[in-house]
């Protein structure tokens, strides 16, 4: 069996599916490991590194689809909607594609690799379950992106983080407020603390409450909570309008205290909620800062343009995109760790052996013999 890695097209993508380290695993499973030549430059690995480690570097993009059983992507078809298509004309049949795919957003990415009879593993939806939980690639890639999001507030803020007594006069801790807090924003929260900050933090799950605790931050109660907000994988569910009205009442006072706000929530597939209005904006201190995490999916903030930085009634709106391509080297090392356990799993005596009837592997293939199986998937698009 041959394992492809090709390098990355998506725009500003420095990600790379495998480094170095991981391919004796792979190696050692009976695979051979083909990578594109630079395919990990960007993220701080030298084609020398992968050779040391077995794998043999290729020059050809085409040679690497060409030779390959399994390709492994960051982003695949679907997460990667322009240049991905350029690849379309180097998959065949029965050849195995696994990444990022987006496979709730829309169904023409998925139907054309269906249309090439190519088996499609969207890691997106690896099953929250313990067995899984060293393939979950949205965990990993979230808590790079919840570090990122405090270290850009902080270096965007007017002001420091921590309380300092200095000779000068006693400085402020900074206020920041924390919304979701899944794992972006249980990291943002650590990460805010450790640089000093005063952080309080909101989510409609009432399950969370001790974790946010646990990090040293204050739970704010709107009285909103409630168990059904939870799907059964442990994601935040969609709410109807008239509960995200309410909401925003109440957290209105909570931002207009705040120096910094980071907002985390995302429901997958679907358009983010607004949760923070223009006029809560206009409430806001001269000088504030809110970072959009969910910037990709809309945004949470009414004033959000995903991918820029916008000032607004004096405060910084960051629509953050893409960032643990901004911190290439660990949120590769954290990808390529879960891909392989993935693909380890599918692996014996140096064959690949796709048992559909293993939990993970039927809930994260999304096509197979030129159709698009995945229950989920169909039923979100109501495909029959």
């Amino acid at each position: 069996m041959i394992i492809g890695v090709p390098k990355e097209t998506f725009p500003g993508e420095r990600r790379v599916a495998l480094i170095p380290n991981d391919v004796p695993a792979l190696v050692k499973a009976g695979a051979e490991v083909l990578v594109q030549s630079e395919a990990g430059l960007s993220a701080g690995y030298r084609d020398g590194d992968y050779e040391e480690k077995g794998a043999k570097v290729v020059k050809s993009r085409e040679e690497i689809f060409q030779k390959s059983d399994v390709i492994l992507q960051v982003r695949t078809l679907g997460a990667n909607p322009e240049k991905g298509m350029e690849d379309m004309k180097l998959l065949r049949e029965g050849q195995v594609v696994i990444g990022f795919m987006e496979p709730l957003t829309a169904p023409e990415p998925l139907q054309e690799l269906a249309k090439q009879k190519v088996v499609a593993f969207a890691l997106e939806l690896i099953p929250r379950i313990t067995r899984a939980q060293s393939m979950d690639v949205l965990s990993s890639q979230a808590t790079v992106a919840g570090y990122k999001a405090a270290l850009l507030a902080a270096d965007t803020l007017p002001r420091m983080f921590p309380m300092m007594m200095t000779a000068a006069g006693t400085i402020l801790a900074a206020r920041v407020f924390v919304v979701g807090a899944g794992v972006a924003g249980l990291q943002a929260i650590a990460t805010a603390r450790r640089l000093g900050a005063n952080v309080s933090a909101y989510d409609i799950r009432p399950a969370v409450k001790e974790q946010v605790q646990s990090l040293g931050a204050k739970f704010v109660e709107l009285e909103l909570e409630t168990a059904e907000a939870e799907d059964k994988g442990g994601y935040a569910k969609a709410m109807d309008e008239e509960f995200y009205r309410k909401q925003r009442e109440m957290m209105t006072r909570v931002v207009a205290e705040s120096d910094v706000v980071i907002t985390t929530a995302a429901v997958p597939g679907k358009k983010a909620p607004i949760l923070v209005t223009e006029e809560m904006i206009k409430g806001m201190k001269e000088g504030s800062v809110i970072v959009d995490l969910a910037a990709e999916r809309g945004g949470n903030c009414e004033l959000t343009k995903p991918g820029e930085t916008v000032q607004k009634h004096g405060v910084t709106i960051i629509g953050a995109m893409n960032l643990p391509s901004t911190i290439p080297y660990h949120a590769s090392q954290m990808y390529s760790k879960n891909i392989t356990n993935f693909l380890k799993l599918m692996i014996q005596d140096g064959k690949l052996n796709v048992d559909v009837d293993d939990e993970i592997i039927k809930e994260t293939m999304v096509t197979r013999d030129g159709q698009i199986v995945n229950a989920r998937v169909k039923e979100v698009f109501n495909l029959q």
